[in-house]
């Protein structure tokens, strides 16, 4: 195929990537109260999953439950409302869409691999949407909630009470989510760059002390909020996807045969 072929392949790919999309936002924009009332908004009262998990966990070993926990969201622009209705449902809709658009994206690469790379590739591939919506649970069903939880009763006085603005807790919602399930794909490129003779166990070895100070950097520029909690937070599963990355790698090959 010539060069312009293929930018007509990856054009056709592009726009039934934004179609698949788009079917998507308009079935979640429909769906405004089941997915703003029992998905969006669920981590800011006490009956969330995850609340529920630690007083029953907490109930176990005899500790006392969680402090009772809500939060009142406001909002203080007249079009917002309608336009974090847009965004969110893009969002979600590219959540959903995820495992479709690598399968596109493969259908555009495959063609284009040896046959020894393509089985390696195509596994990983179908592992990263795995790792993408493992990441995606784990940004909501732990990071945002706890993230949420501390900064949404944090007060430096009892005179400063928390007025919490819906475009805030949006912003923080949709960037936690997403940068989870993108920092999962983690080990997954490890595995591809692995098989691809990039890099080795060795390697990830070698440099994992930079290795957590790059990632701190990196939890530091992908928070929403500059406090140590989200850091913390953030920073913790980074560095358990590069100890999985490193699992996740083969052997140097002249380390192998030794």
């Amino acid at each position: 195929m010539t060069f312009w072929e293929h930018l007509d392949e990856l054009r056709k790919v592009i726009f039934r990537g934004l179609g698949l999309i788009l079917l998507f936002m308009v079935v979640i924009f429909i769906g405004k109260d089941y997915v703003f009332n029992d998905v969006i908004l669920a981590p800011i009262g006490d009956d969330f999953a995850l609340y529920r998990w630690f007083n029953a966990l907490f109930a176990l070993i005899g500790l006392s439950p969680l402090d009772e926990f809500s939060l009142e969201l406001i909002n203080i622009d007249l079009a917002a409302q309608f336009f974090i209705h847009i965004k969110v449902s893009f969002y979600l809709a590219f959540v959903v869409a995820f495992p479709f658009i690598i399968y596109l994206i493969w259908g555009f690469i495959s063609p284009a691999l040896y046959s020894n790379e393509k089985g390696v590739i195509k596994s990983a591939f179908g592992f990263a949407s795995i790792l993408f919506y493992t990441g995606v649970a784990v940004g909501y069903f732990f990071v945002f909630p706890l993230t949420l939880r501390f900064l949404g009763t944090y007060q430096v006085s009892p005179d400063v009470p928390n007025q919490i603005s819906l475009s805030s807790y949006i912003a923080m919602f949709i960037r936690l989510i997403l940068v989870m399930g993108i920092v999962f794909e983690m080990p997954a490129l490890a595995a591809i760059l692995s098989r691809l003779g990039v890099i080795h166990k060795g390697l990830l070895r070698k440099y994992r002390k930079h290795a957590v100070v790059v990632l701190m950097v990196l939890a530091a520029v992908i928070t929403p909020s500059g406090d140590a909690f989200t850091l913390f937070m953030v920073a913790l599963p980074l560095y358990m996807l590069y100890e999985m990355s490193i699992l996740m790698c083969k052997e140097k090959v002249e380390e192998a045969e030794e």
